[in-house]
C-alpha cells in the first residue's frame, strides 16, 4: 500500500506534465491573453461605428436613433429621396478611390481568409470598408450592420496576430475571436457571438478553439452593455404557445420561410447580375441605387437603413397585414439594389426583418383560418426572424440562440428549432448554400464540399517540390511534349497528371518564353502533402 502512494506523484506528473507541455508549446495562455485584448479593441471599435452611423443619421434624419422610419416621417420627403443618392456618391467616390474589387469587404471575405491563408485581411482594407459600410448605413441604404462590423472584427484580429507568434490553428481562432465580439457587441447577444463563430467562421468546434472565443465574446458585450444599457435589441410582450396543436402550422411556417429566404438570396442574385450588364461608372452605381432607395423610402420608410424599428413593431403586434405583406416585398427589393448597387451593410438585420414580417402576416392568417388555437401574431414573427435568418447566413444554431438573446424570449425553444430545422433543410434543398457561400462561389471559392476537396484546389507543388539548387536549374525544352508541372500547380491537377500519365516524378519548371526546370515533383510527396494537410485539419477540430 505504501508502495502505491509513494509512486502516485509519479504516475500524476506522467500525466500531468505532457499535458502542460504541450499547452504551453501551443502558445494557448497568449492566445488567451491576445483573445482578450482583441474583444476590448473590437467592443471599442464596434461602438465608434454604432455611433458614427448615428451621426450620420443626425445630420439629415435630426435623430440618431434607431427609429429611422418615423423620423423620415417627419422631415420633408425631399431629403428622404436624395440623401441615399448623395450619401451613394460619396461611396462610390471611395469605392473607385481605395478598392481595385470595386466593393467594400465583409462576412465572405472573413470566411475566405480563413481557409485561404494568402488572403489575409489587411488594415487599409478594413478601415476603408468600415466607413463605407457606416456612411452607407447613415444615409438610409437598405442592410444590417452585424456584415460589416464582422469584418471590422476579424480586421483588428489580424492584426493581432502580427504582434504574437501564434501556430496556424492560433491565428485563425483569434480571427474567430474577433468575430465573436463583434456580433456580441452589435446584437448584445455573446453566447450567439460564440457560436457563430464556430459555426459561419472556423467551421467547426473544438475545445481549444472554444475558450479564447469565449473570452473575446464577454469582454465584447461586458464594454458594449456598459456604453448602450443591457436591453435585449428588441422589446416584446410575454408570449406563449396556445396548443400544442399549433405545432403543423409552425412546421408550415419553416416551409413559407424557407421560400423567403431562397427568394431573398435570388433576388440578390438576379439583380447583381442585371447590374453587372450594365455599362456605367462605378462611382455612379451607389448613387443610382440610392436614388431608388430614396424613392421607395418616401413612401415607406420602414425600408430605410437596418430596420429594427419595422422589426420591433411587427413582434409587437403593431403592423397590419397589408403592411406586413408590402415591407416583405420592398424591403427584398431595397436590399437587393443596396447589395447591387455596391453600397456597404450586410444581410444579417434584413434577413431578421424579412423574418418577423413573413411570421407575422403567417400569424394573421392562421389566426383568422385557426382563431381558437392560433397564439399572437409575435410569436410567429419571432420564430419567422429566426427561419429565415438561419435560412441565408447558414447558422441554424447560433441564429436560434441569437433569436433567444435578442428577444429575451426562451420559451419559444421547441417551435423554434422546429421552425428554423425545416427553412435551413429547404434552403439546402432549393439554393444548396448560404449567402456567404454563394458570395464565395461567384469569387471562384467553393468550400461546401469539405475541406478535403478545398485543399486539393489552394494546395500548390510549391509546397511539396524538392527544389534544384540555383546552379543546377537549366533550360527545359517542351517540344517533345514532355509532361510538366509548374509550382503555382494546384495539388488537385498534380495528382490527376500523376494518374494520368503513370509517372511517379514529374520536373518542376518556371517561365514561358524560356522555360527553366527548378525542381522535381514525386507522386509519394504529393500524397504525403495532401495527407499531412487532412490530418493537420482533423487534429484541428478535434482538440
Amino acid at each position: 500500500m505504501f508502495e502505491m502512494f509513494r509512486k502516485l506523484p509519479l504516475l500524476y506528473q506522467s500525466w500531468i506534465t505532457p499535458n502542460t507541455a504541450d499547452f504551453l508549446a501551443s502558445r494557448q495562455p497568449s492566445l488567451w491573453v491576445m483573445s482578450l485584448i482583441v474583444g476590448i479593441l473590437v467592443s471599442a471599435a464596434a461602438i465608434v461605428f454604432r455611433e458614427s452611423i448615428s451621426l450620420i443619421q443626425l445630420l439629415w434624419l435630426g435623430d440618431p436613433s434607431e427609429n429611422v422610419a418615423s423620423a423620415a416621417r417627419k422631415i420633408h420627403w425631399l431629403w428622404v429621396l436624395l440623401t441615399p443618392a448623395v450619401g451613394g456618391l460619396l461611396v462610390g467616390y471611395l469605392l473607385q478611390r481605395f478598392f481595385t474589387e470595386g466593393r467594400a469587404a465583409g462576412v465572405a471575405d472573413v470566411i475566405e481568409s480563413r481557409t485561404e491563408e494568402s488572403r489575409e485581411i489587411d488594415l487599409k482594407t478594413g478601415g476603408w470598408s468600415a466607413v463605407i459600410h457606416a456612411l452607407s448605413l447613415g444615409v438610409g441604404a437598405s442592410s444590417g450592420r452585424e456584415g460589416p462590423l464582422v469584418h471590422l472584427g476579424a480586421t483588428i484580429a489580424t492584426v493581432g496576430t502580427h504582434f504574437i507568434t501564434l501556430p496556424d490553428w492560433g491565428r485563425r481562432t483569434l480571427l474567430a475571436c474577433g468575430v465573436a465580439s463583434a456580433v456580441s457587441a452589435s446584437f448584445n447577444a455573446p453566447i450567439a457571438g460564440v457560436l457563430f463563430a464556430h459555426e459561419v467562421i472556423l467551421g467547426h468546434y473544438a475545445k481549444r478553439a472554444f475558450i479564447p472565443i469565449v473570452i473575446a465574446s464577454v469582454a465584447g458585450t461586458i464594454l458594449t452593455r456598459q456604453w448602450f444599457g443591457e436591453a435585449a435589441a428588441f422589446s416584446i410582450p410575454d408570449f406563449q404557445i396556445t396548443s400544442y396543436l399549433e405545432f403543423p402550422a409552425f412546421a408550415l411556417l419553416g416551409l413559407v420561410c424557407a421560400l423567403v429566404a431562397v427568394i431573398f438570396q435570388f433576388s440578390i442574385i438576379t439583380t447583381e447580375y442585371f447590374a453587372r450588364s450594365i455599362d456605367i461608372p462605378l462611382w455612379f452605381r451607389p448613387a443610382l441605387g440610392g436614388l431608388m432607395i430614396g424613392a421607395i423610402g418616401v413612401f415607406f420608410p420602414e425600408i430605410l437603413g437596418v430596420g429594427y424599428e419595422a422589426t420591433d413593431l411587427a413582434l409587437r403586434n403593431q403592423l397590419p397585414i397589408w403592411l406586413l405583406l408590402t415591407l416583405l416585398v420592398l424591403k427584398t427589393a431595397a436590399t437587393a439594389i443596396t447589395v447591387a448597387s455596391r453600397f456597404g451593410g450586410g444581410v444579417f438585420s434584413p434577413s431578421l426583418y424579412l423574418g418577423a414580417m413573413a411570421g407575422g402576416a403567417f400569424g394573421l392568417i392562421a389566426a383568422g383560418v385557426f382563431p381558437e388555437l392560433a397564439s399572437s401574431q409575435g410569436i410567429y414573427s419571432i420564430l419567422g426572424m429566426g427561419a429565415v435568418a438561419a435560412a441565408v447566413l447558414g447558422a441554424p444554431i447560433s441564429t436560434v440562440v441569437m433569436v433567444f438573446e435578442l428577444t429575451g424570449g426562451f420559451a419559444l425553444s421547441i417551435a423554434l428549432l422546429l421552425t428554423v430545422s425545416i427553412s435551413v433543410g429547404l434552403n439546402q434543398a432549393l439554393h444548396g448554400r448560404s449567402f456567404f457561400l454563394w458570395q464565395l462561389e461567384m469569387r471562384g471559392h467553393n468550400i461546401q464540399d469539405g475541406p478535403h476537396s478545398f485543399l486539393l484546389r489552394t494546395t500548390r507543388v510549391s509546397s511539396f517540390m524538392s527544389r534544384l539548387e540555383p546552379d543546377e536549374e537549366t533550360e527545359f525544352d517542351l517540344t517533345d511534349g514532355a509532361t510538366v508541372l509548374r509550382a503555382e500547380t494546384p495539388l488537385e491537377l498534380a495528382l490527376r497528371t500523376f494518374d494520368e500519365t503513370g509517372q511517379t516524378r514529374i520536373p518542376v519548371v518556371e517561365g514561358h518564353e524560356t522555360v527553366r526546370q527548378i525542381g522535381w515533383a514525386t507522386q509519394v510527396d504529393a500524397l504525403r502533402a495532401y495527407t499531412k494537410v487532412l490530418v493537420d485539419t482533423s487534429v484541428e477540430e478535434h482538440r
